[in-house]
């Protein structure tokens, strides 16, 4: 899923407009307005029409913000190729 449009926010808490990239199915849910949600809860999110997920497209963050948070937690890290 992706978010399309954001509708209203109140500090970071927010209600949008989320689409899947696989069908096209959208639905309006609420969110919060950080680089975990953004990065992390956002793509992992399934669509309720065809289950389809950003990771099963191959969506993942290598910002360095979330490269240095999954070290911390001991998980493996894919880091991005080198550019030649």
């Amino acid at each position: 899923m992706r978010i399309t449009k954001i509708n209203s926010q109140h500090r970071r808490d927010f209600t949008a407009v989320y689409e899947c990239e696989s069908c096209g199915h959208t639905k309006i849910d609420r969110g919060y307005d950080d680089h975990y949600f953004h990065h992390h809860v956002v793509p992992a999110m399934k669509c309720d029409k065809c289950g389809i997920t950003a990771h099963d497209w191959g969506y993942y963050c290598y910002c360095e913000n979330a490269i240095n948070e999954n070290r911390r937690r001991g998980m493996t890290v894919i880091e991005e190729k080198e550019k030649t």
